[in-house]
């Protein structure tokens, strides 16, 4: 068992238990520059990751009627045929210098629109808001399709945009959704596709078990100690010292 790997863990789930978000924004910079991952291997790692610590509070948002099946149904059929058609791509291609500079270049733009995402969250709701007035309800299906194809594709290749990045585009396009179901349908779509995109990685030879196994031994347990400590920590401080840090790690793959 790597101590390393279970603080890291630790660290990694208390924010996610503080703010929601940030789980595979702040793993794969870490997978990559303290355990020294390559790309490829640092993202299917964190795809499994997602999928398992997900699972939990996804099963939780199902028993407490907090997804809506309808949108769940939409984003799926857009974002699973399409992590499929990346990874087989994948296959196809093999990982070479091109693709290993498309993954580091997905994840640092997936950092970036994530923090923005965090930073500006309140801002989303108004801009869905005033689209819904332009947006006829016909239209609204093919859009969360596409939305749910757009997530497909950047989660294959970074590991990010299953959760704050999904979040934002449900905001978008169902801003009357209610919190609890935007959080939960979010959470309820991010498992599966994580799921199949962490198939195809590990079909590829890109996880690294032992090192999953220790990472999650400390971030179960520091997830619900985050979700403990949200009364006691002021929830924009917690959100600004985020979004730092995810601008500073996508700005530093980008280089």
């Amino acid at each position: 068992m790597d101590l390393v790997a279970v603080l890291g863990g630790l660290g990694v789930g208390l924010i996610v238990g503080l703010t929601g978000v940030g789980g595979g924004s702040l793993m794969t910079p870490l997978l990559i520059g303290v355990f020294k991952l390559n790309p490829a291997v640092a993202i299917g790692t964190d795809l499994w990751f997602a999928a398992i610590t997900k699972s939990g509070g996804s099963l939780a948002h199902w028993r407490m009627g907090h997804v809506d099946k309808q949108i769940l149904l939409r984003l799926l059929t857009g974002s699973v045929p399409a992590a499929i058609a990346t990874i087989v791509l994948m296959h196809f291609t093999g990982i070479t210098k091109g693709w290993a500079s498309t993954l580091t270049f997905s994840l640092g733009i997936a950092l970036l629109l994530t923090a923005v995402t965090v930073a500006y969250r309140k801002v989303w709701l108004q801009v869905g808001l005033k689209l819904e007035k332009w947006l006829p309800e016909t239209v609204k299906p093919t859009l969360t399709v596409a939305a749910g194809a757009l997530l497909g594709v950047l989660v294959s290749l970074s590991s990010i945009g299953a959760g704050a990045i999904g979040a934002t585009l449900i905001l978008l396009l169902y801003p009357r959704v209610p919190t609890q179901r935007l959080v939960g349908t979010d959470i309820a779509h991010a498992v599966p596709l994580t799921l199949v995109a962490g198939i195809g990685h590990a079909s590829l030879g890109h996880v690294e078990w032992g090192l999953l196994a220790s990472l999650l031994v400390g971030s179960l347990p520091g997830i619900w100690f985050g979700a403990k400590l949200t009364r006691a920590l002021p929830d924009k401080l917690v959100r600004a010292l985020l979004c730092v840090s995810l601008v500073t790690a996508g700005l530093k793959v980008i280089n």
